[in-house]
């Protein structure tokens, strides 16, 4: 979100902790998104992995072209919440899953031929688009754990398990290897997966690149994308899709927490009612230190604090940050970028509350309760 945004916005006013989903900035990002549409002709899809916010689906479909899912479960909110084409991908499915597949989803990508083999008659003969998800062995994923071509990787299919299969039922191709990356990857990437598939390209009708494409973040080749989609359109026939699921919601969502207590251990360590186990995981998982709006690194300003999560978990701990002044109980914290893989991802872990969604527009300072949790979301989890 602009940095003007944040001025104007009054996180006092919100109950914490809450997700809070800026609308028009969400909707940059969609039209950004859409003019790689309009420029190449390829299909954008909303990565429900990623960001999976079904009351703003009427906003979202005015600028995509569908969505893409990883589960059951994705694939009917998609087709249920959303519209517009829906892909399923899963590492592997189960019988009773891909039956109940083929009345939610219009492409299907396996991640072995095994799979292909078991599944794809039936979903061919329920006019699913039946394709194959590859491994072209080259990545420059940043963080190992988000590396699908790292050795032992158990995703896609590497191009020499292809030689001697019968292909005459797989429509299309599909690879993923960027993780919050530009266009110049995407190019070297390409060119290993034309190399490496070169005698199974010609017959493909559909070709589906993945996510990982930050499309929407500033500094971002738009115009090297829009080249080199155009460039492999003139080589190959057949439909283009990519699955932006960060780039959709970059900038435009905020963690709003409140200062619960501070204690000293060497440093003031402020406990926030908010959880980075439970409500923002990456910042443990990736790890990456979130910004939070009116702070510094530690040091660069005044008072430098450790910010750390409610949870019982000893490595709660979201980060150290400086102020301009000490904080104090009550105090509201507001962490950026929170709208993509955290409300996707959270966890009534030690029976910490969800945090709220709500809504806001600029434009004219409504902020909507779009939906709060309580004791039975904690409870309808368990038995």
């Amino acid at each position: 979100m602009e940095r003007e945004d944040l001025v104007k916005f009054d996180p006092s006013r919100v109950t914490t902790p809450a997700y809070i989903i800026f609308e028009e900035s969400l909707e940059e990002n969609l039209k950004k998104l859409h003019y790689i549409h309009k420029a190449t002709g390829a299909k954008i899809l909303l990565a429900l992995k990623g960001f999976a916010m079904w009351n703003l689906a009427p906003l979202i479909m005015r600028y995509l072209q569908g969505t893409c899912a990883s589960s059951l479960n994705e694939a009917r909110l998609g087709k249920e919440e959303f519209g517009g084409e829906v892909h399923t991908f899963a590492a592997a499915l189960g019988p009773e899953e891909a039956k109940s597949l083929t009345s939610v989803t219009d492409y299907i990508s396996f991640n072995s031929f095994a799979q292909f083999e078991l599944f794809a008659p039936e979903m061919k003969r329920a006019g699913i688009s039946t394709g194959l998800r590859v491994n072209p062995e080259y990545s420059e994923a940043p963080v190992p754990l988000y590396d699908p071509c790292a050795e032992g990787s158990r995703l896609g299919i590497k191009a020499e398990i292809f030689e001697g299969k019968n292909l005459s039922r797989v429509e299309g191709l599909h690879f993923h290897t960027l993780c919050e990356q530009n266009a110049a990857p995407l190019v070297r990437t390409l060119e290993t997966f034309e190399k490496k598939f070169a005698p199974w390209l010609s017959s493909m009708q559909w070709f589906n690149f993945g996510g990982g494409h930050h499309i929407t973040r500033d500094g971002y080749d738009t115009e090297l994308l829009i080249n080199t989609l155009n460039d492999f359109s003139r080589r190959h026939t057949g439909d283009i899709f990519l699955e932006p699921g960060e780039a959709v919601a970059l900038n435009a969502g905020v963690l709003v927490s409140t200062v619960l207590d501070i204690v000293h251990n060497t440093m003031d360590i402020a406990v926030l009612d908010v959880s980075a186990a439970a409500h923002m995981p990456d910042v443990l998982e990736m790890p990456y230190r979130p910004e939070v709006h009116g702070a510094g690194k530690p040091g660069e300003k005044s008072y430098t604090c450790r910010l750390a999560g409610v949870s019982c978990l000893a490595g709660d701990v979201i980060g150290d940050y400086s102020f301009d002044r000490p904080l104090k109980i009550g105090d509201r914290i507001v962490f950026l970028d929170m709208g993509h893989y955290t409300m996707v991802k959270t966890t009534t872990f030690n029976g910490i509350s969800l945090p709220s969604i709500m809504a806001w527009k600029k434009s004219t300072d409504q902020l909507t309760m779009v939906r709060t949790f309580g004791y039975e979301d904690f409870k309808g989890r368990l038995s």
